[in-house]
């Protein structure tokens, strides 16, 4: 084009300027204030940023140094307008103030990084109508989505994987690439381990309604039960906080069991601060086992026995799978990869009671007996 290389038209002796004088008469500077400083169209300043093979290669040497005095950064929202590419890839989780999502955040950005991507996170606050609406908005801005425990229905995830590649992280879809712990295998083992303790029943205290984890763990204990001849019951739904806990263990308390297992560690270490403050003993009184093992597992007094779930590696795994979709791999939809848990013994584990002492009594609940 004729006027690509020359000077902008209409701007007389401006373009004599330094970078100095254009950094210190303006703000951020501008796609315009590089193309003024290096004596070229505005356009010729954006192919070289959005599609260097078009511009000669003298001259985009020139505009990106000019710009690097000017200290101008390109705008990666403005460039995936013009390519279709951001470098963005967007993880959703329900509650990022849960401890459990830390390191899957890590995995995801350290991963992310490696390949060259930035991560956009959407906290949904456990509500599926609030994930919908941050996955649209964010749906023209990202290449790849990696979908952390979502509680939307699988149709409308399977509606989003429509329109941008997406990894589903403790949730298998059908037709939809997944990622999953070995929620069978982590509650078998915890059953298994009360069991040999000699804890018969064990109360299961469960996740949200909407989990699918809560669900798989739900299975998994009722078919372990049958297998190892240990008696289970559910309490629940009941939130994934440490507030859940505390109302498990006040519905515990009207009626009692020696051995329990919680839907994560969260719920768990709510259930044992509630029980200790009044005056029930772990584990002399109740073993209790959590699930994913946080943090703050082995920070609780007694140190939490738990599930032990590679967050890390699942995070990274997600984001292997959604890379290799933007750059054209066919989604495999098949059977989720399914990664191995492990049971960790602590100490709020241990041998059952003869008998539930005087200091677990429904009357301690402060809740009416059934």
């Amino acid at each position: 084009m004729g006027d690509a290389d020359g000077p902008v038209a209409g701007v007389g002796d401006v373009p004599d300027a330094d970078a100095g004088d254009l950094r210190r008469r303006r703000g951020s500077p501008t796609i315009y204030d590089v193309a003024q400083a290096a004596g070229v169209a505005p356009s010729t300043v954006s192919r070289t940023f959005s599609r260097p093979g078009r511009v000669n290669s003298e001259t985009a040497a020139r505009i990106r140094q000019v710009a690097a005095d000017l200290g101008y950064r390109t705008n990666p929202m403005a460039r995936a307008l013009a390519t279709t590419h951001s470098s963005l890839l967007a993880l959703v989780v329900p509650d990022i103030t849960n401890p459990v999502y830390f390191e899957i955040i890590n995995g995801v950005q350290d991963e992310a990084a490696e390949a060259g991507y930035t991560v956009l996170l959407v906290d949904s606050r456990e509500s599926d109508k609030r994930e919908r609406e941050a996955l649209e908005r964010a749906l023209p801005i990202v290449d790849g989505i990696v979908l952390g425990t979502s509680r939307m229905s699988d149709a409308a995830i399977r509606m989003v994987a429509k329109q941008k590649p997406m990894v589903a992280l403790n949730r298998a879809v059908r037709e939809i690439p997944s990622v999953v712990p070995d929620n069978a295998r982590g509650v078998r083992r915890a059953l298994e381990h009360l069991g040999e303790l000699g804890h018969d029943p064990v109360t299961y205290l469960a996740g949200p309604e909407a989990s699918w984890a809560d669900g798989m763990r739900w299975r998994g204990l009722r078919e372990a039960s049958l297998e190892l001849a240990v008696h289970v019951r559910r309490l629940g739904p009941l939130s994934p906080t440490v507030a859940g806990g505390v109302t498990g263990a006040k519905a515990w308390l009207q009626a009692p069991t020696t051995g329990v297992i919680a839907y994560n560690d969260l719920v768990a270490i709510g259930f044992i601060r509630y029980l200790t403050s009044h005056g029930v003993q772990v584990p002399e009184d109740v073993s209790v086992v959590g699930y994913d093992n946080i943090f703050a597992a082995d920070l609780i007094t007694p140190p939490l026995t738990t599930v032990a779930t590679p967050r890390r590696a699942l995070g990274a795994a997600a984001v292997r799978n959604v890379v290799a979709q933007i750059k054209g791999a066919h989604p495999r939809g098949g059977p989720p990869v399914v990664v191995p848990v492990k049971l960790v013994e602590r100490l709020s584990t241990g041998p059952a009671p003869d008998h539930l002492t005087s200091r677990v009594r429904p009357a301690d609940s402060g809740l009416p007996a059934r």
